[in-house]
């Protein structure tokens, strides 16, 4: 007798990457790029993406990374893959001296696909929180019988939130060529104070290593976003034979 196999975890993830694909389309189409660069930052953004997602857990497991076998197996940390991703797209930038802004075009897309993979998440029973009365605690089969807290629908509902607001946000023109760093910051907070609710080992201070990482790599962010703004406003800024005409 065959095991019943559920088709609806992958059909998910496929929904999830192919709603994220055509809205990345969508937002870098007015974008002054080739071809050629639009392919390579895409590219990079995904193997970054990738290879930051899965990092941790090879680095945790060096028997399996020596062997080959940690990159196949389970475990992904959608955090670290953002964090991957963007900086694999800042290199592909600098490598290929592309100059033009694309942090933003990303912001939206990701938000989207990270919230209908959170429901992946929630099908196949991984990322779920903590034992929970609360009226809406749900039942994880995948673990136990306990009443927990649907830490997956509690994430999906903060990157709709987030694609509805970053696109709100690039619409008007607010924070022009930040929104990424913006989204990238709000999710590493959010992060942080969501992990409280999650059974994840503590490392320190009472701190999962989740937690460490976000409160480590939220300054970077902030100082791009800083060092950002600053480079605009001096490109921006009138030379003195523009002041004195």
């Amino acid at each position: 007798m065959q095991a019943n196999v559920d088709y609806l975890f992958p059909l998910i993830m496929l929904i999830a990457v192919v709603c994220g694909g055509l809205l990345l389309r969508r937002s870098q189409s007015s974008l002054n790029l080739e071809s050629e660069q639009r392919l390579a930052v895409g590219i990079s953004a995904f193997c970054g993406a990738m290879l930051g997602a899965k990092l941790p857990f090879a680095l945790m497991d060096w028997e399996g990374l020596l062997a080959g076998t940690t990159w196949f197996a389970n475990g992904k940390t959608i955090m670290c893959g953002m964090v991957g991703a963007y900086f694999a797209v800042e290199a592909t930038k600098w490598t290929l001296n592309i100059k033009t802004k694309t942090g933003d075009s990303f912001a939206v897309p990701v938000a989207v696909t990270v919230a209908i993979g959170r429901l992946g998440c929630l099908r196949a029973g991984c990322c779920f929180g903590v034992e929970s009365d609360l009226p809406w605690a749900m039942r994880c089969a995948a673990t136990d019988d306990l009443l927990r807290h649907p830490t997956q629908i509690y994430e999906s509902l903060f990157h709709f939130s987030m694609a509805g607001l970053c696109y709100f946000l690039i619409a008007r023109g607010v924070w022009k060529g930040q929104i990424v760093k913006f989204y990238i910051l709000s999710y590493l907070l959010y992060r942080f104070a969501t992990e409280f609710l999650r059974p994840e080992l503590k490392i320190g201070l009472e701190l999962t290593w989740y937690q460490w990482f976000a409160l480590l790599v939220a300054p970077v962010f902030v100082v791009l976003w800083m060092r950002d703004s600053q480079q605009s406003t001096i490109a921006h800024e009138p030379t003195k034979v523009e002041k004195s005409t």
